[in-house]
């Protein structure tokens, strides 16, 4: 902890270093390329029975959280470099408080990206920082930037890119603290993720990627042994004229962090055609559950650091399967349509409903879940801002009710209004 007259240096010292690492980037402007980018990001969101089913005649509540950014990129023929601060907070919140004001909290401030990328021979890039792992159509691996904090992955990845290939490969390794003497980690997150994904560009109208990932978690706080989950897949996507079709499949096979031998699948489709200003779509998906939770074996997917508000309806009961759903996985079926009003002006529509993909001895013997329903108005004011405003409700089963321990809900809905500002600030 830093007080006094300490703090005040460090802060200085901060600012020095912070200074001259601008001079010497602008230094270079005659083949580089420095710019600073801002985003500013507030959120009303009104909220009864959200994330849960809430009881009838609960009141619902209101909560504003702001997101702000800072980037700063530099970029030359042989280096690329980016660092981005980030302060999320809920508006009243605050650590430091009186009854006369708000000062702040005691540790506000984040790096949520921190990292260089160095050229590698004509076609390669070593990758090695702070950074997002954003890959298909962020299934298994996600930016979740419905979350105002986003996510993040301390990583080394190599990248080559070639005219119709893209590869990657990259690890990640997690420490607790800097303790020496031992590597033990929270057996809740993952301790080592290591993956390779690679692309191919058949034509301009099919893609097709597969992926490998070994996520390594170890069973308790104190123990170093790592059990890896192996997670193999493939994505594509088709374009011919007005339809777009996108599929993806991924197996997980080998211990999670019980050692229990896995075996789980998930599986993805869509379907959708663009008809002049309207593009209707259809979808299903899958994620293989426990038919019994004491075999030897676990059939539960993980999706690992998948989105899920984007995929698994925006009230979001659906997040962490093991306990949202009792280890029965999920399985659901959407509809949804894009209006575009105006060019600047657009609104969706999606309609999804929730199933078991298996009934266990924890779970009730009816394995439908509900529906959930989706409205999200958007309009870009400018190539810098954007007005967002979205409704959701859910219709549920007495099979949610009993999963959620809820007895006699109230209507279930989700309002929110969202303001996004994405300025370019210098340019150089």
């Amino acid at each position: 902890m830093i007080i006094g007259s300490e703090r005040s240096q460090s802060i200085s010292r901060t600012k020095y270093i912070f200074t001259f690492f601008i001079v010497c980037l602008l230094s270079n402007s005659g083949f580089a390329q420095f710019t600073v980018d801002a985003q500013l990001r507030n959120r009303f969101e009104l909220r009864n029975g959200y994330r849960k089913l809430a009881a009838e005649g609960t009141t619902p509540a209101a909560v504003i959280s702001q997101r702000t950014r800072l980037s700063f990129s530099f970029e030359n023929e042989h280096l690329k470099l980016k660092i981005t601060p980030q302060d999320v907070r809920i508006w009243g919140d605050e650590q430091l408080s009186s009854s006369t004001g708000v000062y702040g909290d005691e540790a506000s401030l984040d790096l949520f990206e921190g990292y260089v990328q160095i050229k590698t021979g004509a076609k390669g890039w070593l990758s090695v920082g702070r950074q997002q792992l954003v890959y298909d159509n962020q299934r298994i691996l996600s930016a979740r930037n419905w979350n105002q904090n986003g996510i993040a992955y301390d990583a080394l990845i190599y990248k080559w890119q070639s005219d119709d290939w893209d590869i990657h490969a990259g690890t990640t390794w997690n420490t607790a603290g800097n303790n020496t003497a031992d590597n033990f980690y929270d057996p809740t997150r993952i301790k080592t993720l290591n993956f390779v994904w690679a692309k191919h560009r058949f034509s301009e109208s099919w893609n097709l990627s597969v992926s490998h990932i070994a996520s390594g978690v170890t069973q308790t706080e104190t123990d170093n042994k790592l059990f890896f989950k192996q997670t193999i897949g493939l994505y594509t996507t088709f374009t011919k004229d007005r339809l777009n079709v996108m599929g993806n499949l991924y197996y997980q096979f080998g211990k999670n962090n019980s050692a229990k031998k896995v075996s789980a699948w998930m599986a993805n489709f869509d379907l959708k055609y663009q008809s002049g200003k309207i593009t209707p779509g259809i979808g299903l998906s899958y994620l293989s559950g426990n038919k019994n939770t004491n075999e030897k074996n676990d059939h539960l997917f993980d999706v690992l650091y998948g989105s899920r508000h984007r995929f698994y309806g925006s009230m979001d009961y659906f997040s962490n399967f093991s306990k949202d759903t009792k280890q029965g996985g999920l399985v659901y079926y959407y509809f949804y349509f894009d209006v575009k009003i105006t060019a600047k002006t657009s609104l969706k529509n999606m309609g999804q409903y929730f199933t078991l993909a298996q009934v266990n001895e924890t779970t009730p013997s009816d394995k439908k879940l509900g529906y959930d329903n989706d409205l999200v108005l958007k309009h870009k004011f400018s190539d810098w801002g954007a007005l967002e405003c979205g409704y959701s409700f859910f219709l549920p089963t007495r099979s949610l009710k009993t999963l959620q321990e809820v007895v006699d809900p109230g209507f279930a809905q989700f309002l929110y209004l969202q303001l996004t500002f994405v300025p370019t600030l210098f340019k150089n």
